[in-house]
């Protein structure tokens, strides 16, 4: 999909993807992209590392899910590089780009990505 969306990747033989999310309630991370259940059992497990409604949240300007969001985050990051050869990314064989949505209600997301090489 990123290959489709950022065409000049193509064109690069040997180089870099850096991915960058502008939001500090959303991340990105790497990891099995083949079975769906991933996504699933991601999602539970960081909802149970990282609960709603805890007494000990004083940011909660946005609803019960903003500062866990911010704290999930910070847990996954806000960027990711991927290697490029030959035209695409040298991703293992499982491997995705997740973007993790951290709110319950989100209204888009934009994210940078850069590619540099040879």
């Amino acid at each position: 999909m990123v290959n489709d969306a950022f065409s000049e990747i193509g064109h690069i033989k040997v180089g870099m993807l850096h991915v960058f999310i502008k939001h500090t309630s959303a991340s990105l991370t790497i990891n099995e992209a083949a079975d769906p259940t991933v996504r699933i059992d991601f999602e539970s497990h960081i909802n149970t590392m990282v609960p709603e409604n805890m007494p000990y949240y004083q940011h909660d300007y946005e609803g019960s899910d903003d500062m866990p969001a911010h704290i999930k985050a910070s847990l996954f990051g806000a960027s990711v590089q991927v290697p490029i050869t030959n035209g695409q990314l040298n991703l293992g064989t499982w491997q995705g780009i997740y973007l993790c949505e951290h709110r319950n209600r989100a209204s888009g997301r934009h994210l940078v990505l850069t590619a540099f090489g040879s």
